[in-house]
Parts: structure tokens; sequence; C-alpha cells
């Protein structure tokens, strides 16, 4: 009971800081109505540059009266105990979201999530990255920089080599009280969001390779739900590539794309074909399966 009653609390210390973070944007764009700035909402697959993205979206509170609401991120899985949230507990969530805030999560592609996700007052994004370096991130994530990971202690304490902790994360376990499939099955609820026409879908590597191109994308993305910058776009784009700095990142190691190659040993890779070889190819990472 009394770990209820503190978050309890602590949530509603954080609304009240968004309230004030509101307010203030309020009085800082007093020509702008906040009320009618659609809601930003960066989503992803755990460990495919979600962070990334939300700095870029950041820099949306100094083109307008957008707050960071700092509101906890929305996830299909609790992160520290593995439970799977039902849908009505993500619209639940999502539904306190407010005009001009700007939020993420890792929400699978479900009916009504969707439909949140396609309201005219939503500009939605999500990021993916080539799976292959999630999977090595996923490690390095969990095993040195997430003690508080349901899968923390297994992969620290359990599993002794960097090889077996890939191959765990490639093949979940099944025998876990708690959702851990294969990385094809973790990812196929995600699939969804490529269909989605309401959906900016972003690559991770263009974010790293191709910056101007990818951040004025997300620029008119949220232009074209009827947000209108003071300034012009070339000026708005250098304000929102200027919050880039992955060392921000809570979550940062090393970044960049194509590590797995360094990293995948064979056996490894036939594994990640098996289970996660379509879902490469649906993501356009992989035209078929010799590689």
């Amino acid at each position: 009971m009394g770990d209820k009653i503190l978050k309890s609390a602590q949530f509603q210390a954080k609304l009240t800081r968004r309230a004030l973070r509101r307010t203030k944007q309020r009085i800082q764009y007093p020509d702008y109505c906040i009320d009618g700035l659609p809601i930003l909402f960066s989503n992803s697959f755990p460990k495919s540059g979600t962070h990334l993205l939300t700095q870029i979206l950041a820099g949306f509170t100094t083109l307008g009266p957008f707050v960071d609401g700092g509101l906890p991120a929305i996830v299909t899985y609790d992160g520290k105990d593995g439970h799977q949230k039902s849908e009505a507990e993500l619209l639940h969530d999502l539904q306190r979201l407010r005009a001009g805030d700007i939020a993420y999560g890792h929400l699978h592609a479900t009916d009504q999530v969707a439909e949140f996700m396609s309201q005219e007052n939503v500009a939605s994004y999500f990021i993916i990255r080539d799976p292959r370096d999630v999977l090595v991130s996923h490690v390095h994530y969990v095993t040195d920089m997430a003690p508080k990971h349901v899968l923390h202690k297994y992969y620290a304490n359990e599993l002794s080599t960097f090889e077996d902790r890939l191959r765990t994360s490639v093949l979940g376990l099944p025998n876990a009280p708690f959702p851990f499939p294969d990385i094809g099955k973790r990812l196929e609820p995600y699939l969804g969001w490529m269909d989605s026409e309401a959906i900016l879908v972003l690559r991770y590597e263009n974010l790293i390779n191709q910056q101007l191109k990818a951040v004025r994308s997300i620029l008119d993305h949220v232009i074209m739900h009827g947000f209108i910058p003071r300034v012009n776009v070339i000026e708005a784009t250098e304000v929102l590539l200027a919050e880039i700095d992955p060392m921000r990142s809570p979550t940062f190691r090393k970044g960049g794309s194509g590590a797995w190659k360094d990293q995948v040993d064979a056996a490894t890779k036939n594994l990640i074909k098996d289970t996660a070889g379509h879902a490469l190819i649906q993501l356009g990472y992989e035209k078929d399966l010799d590689w």
C-alpha cells in the first residue's frame, strides 16, 4: 500500500510540473494557442533510437508553446517486472496527453492505439533501426546500464559471455514468468506501424547519416498537423538539428549502425534469420535471407 501511495504522489507531482511548464509556455508564446497544437509522440521498438528522436522533438519547445511533459514513457511492457499492459491501460495513459505535449513510448500497433495515433491532433512518429543492431544494443543495455530491468540479474549473473546474452536476446526466454519471446515475435506487433499512412516512419540510420533530410521530414509532419513556425523552415530545421546530442541520452552507449557485423557470429546470424528474417525484409533492411 505504501508503494502505491508513493507512486501516486510522484505521478501527481509530475502532472503538477507539466501544468507549470504549460503555463510558462503560454506566457512565452502568447501569439500561439497551445490548445490548437498537436501532440508529438515518438514511438519505437525498444533500443531503436527513441531518445534521439525525442531530443529532436524537444526542440519544438523553442519554436512554439510545445511542452516536454515529463510524464513516464507509455510502454506495452513494464521494464521493471515485465508486465504487459492491456490496451485499456495504454489508452488511459495516452488520454492523459494534452495538446502540445511531447511524449514517447514503445507501443504495439493494436487497433485502438493506432486509432489514437491517427487522429488529426496527434503527430506520431515510428522510428525503426536494424534489428541486428537493436539486439546488440539490448544486450549491453540490459547487462550494463539498467540494473532495475527485469532481465538484468539474469543477463549479468546467469549468462557469462556476450554470445550467450546475444543468443538469449534472439531466442527469448519461453519459460520466463513474464513475456519475452524470440526477437521475431517481439517485433511482429510493431510491424503494423509500417503500413499506417498517418504515421511518419523514420530510420535511425537516416537520423545519424542524413540528418538534414530526416529532421526536415520531422518538421514537415508537424506543420502538416497544423503548426506554423514563426521562423522559416530552414531556421526551424536548424533549431531542431541543434538538439541532437546522443551523449545526453541516459541509455546511449555507442550509436552508429552496422556494428552487428563485427559482433554476431555465424551461428547467431542463422538464429536471427530463423526468428526475424522476414521482419528484416519487411522493415527494408534486407531483400532476402541471403545475407
